[in-house]
Parts: structure tokens; C-alpha cells; sequence
């Protein structure tokens, strides 16, 4: 019952019709038709739904039951879904399920700990584990070609994620959570490690960039730490600072 509450959770916040206008307008402004884009942490397919609806070509990640059965079951036919997750190297582990907040389930052991002391985290619980199967985004890359545009939200595991991507892609998004603020910092760091990206932020599910211009790393980096504990998560959009403005 605590599964299927959780899962309805899920779809009633990322499926709002406000929220999935909203993502497919702003995709459609960062895609080209015919792009290819990766979603990792794919979820309930709001998102994946967005970037096919821009034109682009999709391959959505998620490991997470029962919702990767679902996509393969909703999203459109010509949306790959991989059961797996992706990490810095090809592997088997455990995913800390949350049958009542799904969308926080996670692979970083220190997540599930830390959420005792994170600020809106207090009612959730980690009540089962599930085994999945690990993948990189080389591997991905090896597989399905290079993506125009990569989005990653796995609760914590961004670090590790991009640990398994051995070249810059045009655009890469990473979710940040105002709660854990020492997740933030590494993961511009390893993406300023990755190539000669800016940064820019879209907040909550605004679907709309929060500044006209691009930001260095420094800038993002000093805004991500000044964000109040309980503030809104929300995604860091890192652009090759030499990219050329999606074609449509």
C-alpha cells in the first residue's frame, strides 16, 4: 500500500500539466530536433516526455521498480528505457528504497544517513533495499552515439555519474538539493574538470533559466552555497561555453 501511495505521489507532482508545459517549452529552446539526450533518474518520464516532445531522441535510465516498468509501459515507443543506473564504473549494488517518497531513493549510503539531519527530510524513511545493475555514461556513449545533452538526478550519486564520463558533452544538467550542500561544490568541480563549461540554474519546476547570462563556475558555485537549507532543489545546467544555440 506504501508503494503505490509513494508511486501516486510521484506522478501527481511531476505530472502536473502546468510543470509538463513548462519543461516541454523550455526543451524545445535547448534541443534541436533529431538531438540526442540521455535522462538519467528518468523517474515517472515527465521529463524524458519533454525532451521527446522538443524532437530529440531519447534514452531514459531507471533502475527504480515499479517505475521502470512503467515507462517502458507509458512513454512513447521510440523512447529507449534501461532498468539500470548509471555510475563511474559497471557494477551491481544496492538502491535505498523509499516506499513513501520514491523520488528520494538513492545509491549513496551517506545520503540515507545524512537525511536525519537534512532540513525536509525528517519524514522520510528508507523502509527497503533493491539490487540494481550500474552502467557509466562511457558506456552509454559507446552504445547510442554521443548526446547533444545529458540530465542527471539520482539524489547524491551526481559525482559519480559524471566519474563515469570521460569527455564533455554539449550540455549536462545535475539536480542540487539545498538540504545537502556539501554535494554541490564537487560536482561543478568535476564538471569544470570534464571541459570548459558555463553554468546556469533552473529552479524547482519553473522550467525557465534563472539568468540571462551564463555564470562561471566560481559565481555557481558561491550561489549554490548561499541557498537557505529548506530552500527549493532544482537543477545546474553546465553549457560548453563555446556551444552553438540548439537549430530548430
Amino acid at each position: 500500500m506504501m508503494a503505490m501511495l509513494g508511486f501516486l505521489r510521484s506522478l501527481a507532482i511531476y505530472h502536473h500539466p502546468v510543470s509538463l508545459l513548462r519543461w516541454r517549452r523550455f526543451y524545445r529552446k535547448i534541443l534541436a530536433p533529431n538531438s540526442l539526450a540521455f535522462d538519467v533518474g528518468a523517474h515517472v518520464g515527465s521529463r524524458a516526455r519533454a525532451m521527446r516532445a522538443a524532437g530529440a531522441r531519447v534514452v531514459a535510465l531507471e533502475p527504480q521498480q515499479p517505475f521502470a516498468g512503467f515507462l517502458r509501459r507509458s512513454l512513447p515507443r521510440d523512447i529507449t528505457v534501461l532498468a539500470v543506473a548509471a555510475g563511474a564504473r559497471e557494477t551491481t549494488t544496492d538502491m535505498a528504497i523509499s516506499s513513501g517518497h520514491p523520488t528520494v531513493s538513492s545509491l549513496r549510503a551517506d545520503f540515507v544517513q545524512d537525511a536525519k539531519t537534512a532540513s525536509g527530510f525528517g519524514h522520510v524513511q528508507w523502509d527497503r533495499r533493491q539490487v540494481v545493475h550500474v552502467t557509466t555514461l562511457d558506456a552509454l556513449i559507446a552504445r547510442f552515439g554521443r548526446p547533444d545533452f545529458i540530465k542527471i538526478d539520482v539524489e547524491g550519486f551526481e559525482l559519480e555519474v559524471l566519474s563515469g564520463l570521460s569527455d564533455p558533452v554539449r550540455m549536462i544538467s545535475v539536480e542540487y538539493l539545498p538540504a545537502y550542500p556539501h554535494l554541490s561544490a564537487p560536482v561543478i568541480d568535476r564538471l569544470t574538470d570534464l571541459g570548459p563549461f558555463v553554468f546556469n540554474v533552473v529552479e524547482g519546476e519553473s522550467g525557465a533559466f534563472r539568468w540571462p547570462d551564463w555564470q562561471d563556475a566560481d559565481t555557481i558555485k558561491a550561489w549554490l552555497s548561499k541557498l537557505p537549507l529548506d530552500a527549493k532543489s532544482g537543477d545546474v545546467f553546465a553549457r560548453l561555453r563555446d556551444a552553438a544555440p540548439a537549430q530548430h
